[in-house]
């Protein structure tokens, strides 16, 4: 029922903005030994490991796959760095190491496609064409943010290249999948769906409620699990009985597919497949990108769970370093002309997080505005403001003009935080408390704190 409801709501959603569609141009994982997945894409491998898979692509393409690799590569680093220096609040979960998937899995996308991700997305707004400095606002809580400043770095949005956001609840994101294709299918397009998730979220129970759905009515949908190795800090095989994931639509009627995650090429030629299957035959399919982040499964991720040696074993395959030397080699790009893009690329993330750390922080009398529909179909109180001793609506602060820092004020003393007396001086206008003023007493009986008895009475406890 929960998910129905949820793929419902996703339908809603997409069909309103149908007629608003703006193009935007294009094992064993014991120490010691290879990490599992290294182990499975050598097999998979040609016989001449020193073969690429795939060729090369025309020239434009080719430099277009590195500038987005790059792109992410910086922003990434540099979103790091900004959050160690406190610019950002919240969580950062960082997708060094996993470019090549993101990149080679959008770019396989139409304009009119739906993408929808987890939290660990701010590759997919990049490449999906969300301005950098606009990605990088909402980073920082800024209003020019590309959801406001509210998502932060879990909950980006860009509904004009039907970017449908990321989400943090861990296959949260799932069920809108179905509802996205639901609303493709009912409006009678070929649009199709890309659902990017972890490795974590396939055990989560959406997964198999989504799955069934899908494959139930026949809907678009290429969902892309990002193998990275880690349920946040749990190795695959600790958390999965079936390691081979693209095994796991199966027994929902829906084929599977693995695909080299740190190879942009392969990622891109087996989501291109895909996405005409689902679009054409109307079947959706699992890939599955074997790759591996290089950071920790976000900034606060001491990493106590696995060693420096398979990490530094797997940079040995780094898609942004290896796809970039292949162009050298093959006489695509030369090396002048590859600094040249990481030159460029910096320039991009430095102005970015100038034009992020510029931006204002949202007005906070707007604190209530685009949480719910105002209007006489919903009764009863839809927010609650306890900014002041007396509780009342925290809807009808909307378009009546508030003080909010009044507000704020009020609600300090009535909950006894912070000096009186400095409070006090603040709201004399004057910086000093009047010498015929007393000083306002923060006690359990005082009036700026009621007894316990009025706080039950009022409703305004803990």
């Amino acid at each position: 029922m929960a998910v129905t409801i949820a793929a419902v709501a996703a339908l809603a959603l997409a069909l309103s903005l149908r007629a608003r569609r703006t193009p935007t141009g294009n094992g064993d994982n014991r120490v010691g030994s290879p990490p599992m997945a290294t182990k499975e894409r050598e097999a998979e491998a040609s016989e001449d490991d020193d073969s690429p898979r795939h060729d090369l692509p025309d020239e434009e393409t080719c430099r277009d796959y590195l500038s987005s690799m790059l792109l992410i590569r910086r922003f990434e680093e540099r979103a790091g760095e900004m959050y160690a220096k406190a610019k950002l609040g919240g969580f950062l979960h960082l997708a060094i190491g996993e470019e090549a998937t993101i990149v080679g899995a959008v770019h396989a996308m139409r304009d009119s496609d739906y993408l929808i991700s987890t939290y660990r997305e701010h590759g997919q707004a990049l490449t999906r064409g969300t301005e950098p400095k606009v990605v990088m606002a909402e980073l920082f809580g800024r209003a020019d943010g590309c959801s406001g400043g509210r998502g932060g770095s879990m909950h980006l949005f860009d509904v004009q290249r039907r970017f449908m956001g990321g989400y943090g609840i861990v296959g949260g994101s799932l069920p809108l999948s179905a509802g996205l294709g639901l609303a493709a299918d009912y409006a009678e397009t070929d649009d199709a769906v890309v659902s990017m998730f972890g490795d974590g979220a396939i055990n989560q129970g959406t997964f198999g409620e989504t799955m069934n759905l899908a494959a139930l009515w026949s809907l678009p949908v290429v969902f892309l699990v990002i193998n990275n190795q880690f349920g946040m800090g749990t190795k695959l095989e600790r958390h999965s009985a079936v390691t081979d994931l693209s095994k796991r639509g199966e027994g929902y009627g829906i084929s599977g597919i693995r695909c080299d995650g740190m190879d942009v090429l392969d990622v891109n030629a087996t989501v291109t497949e895909a996405l005409r299957k689902a679009r054409e035959d109307r079947e959706p399919q699992l890939v599955e990108a074997i790759t591996y982040r290089f950071r920790g499964h976000s900034m606060a991720d001491p990493e106590e769970y696995r060693s420096k040696e398979e990490v530094e074993q797997w940079k040995g395959s780094d898609p942004v370093e290896t796809f970039q030397q292949r162009l050298v080699d093959e006489g695509v790009l030369s090396e002048d002309e590859a600094e040249e893009l990481n030159s460029q690329t910096m320039q991009t993330i430095d102005e970015a997080v100038e034009f992020a750390d510029s931006s204002p922080f949202p007005e906070l009398d707007t604190l209530y505005d685009d949480l719910y529909v105002f209007g006489d179909q919903v009764k009863g109180w839809l927010v609650v403001d306890e900014r002041s001793p007396q509780l009342h609506r925290g809807e009808a602060e909307k378009g009546s003009d508030p003080d909010p820092y009044g507000l704020a004020e009020a609600g300090a003393a009535y909950a006894r935080e912070g000096d009186a007396e400095a409070r006090r001086k603040r709201q004399s206008g004057d910086g000093a408390a009047r010498d015929d003023e007393p000083v306002e007493e923060d006690t359990a009986e005082g009036e700026a704190e009621p007894s316990a008895e009025e706080r039950d009475e009022e409703g305004g406890g803990d």
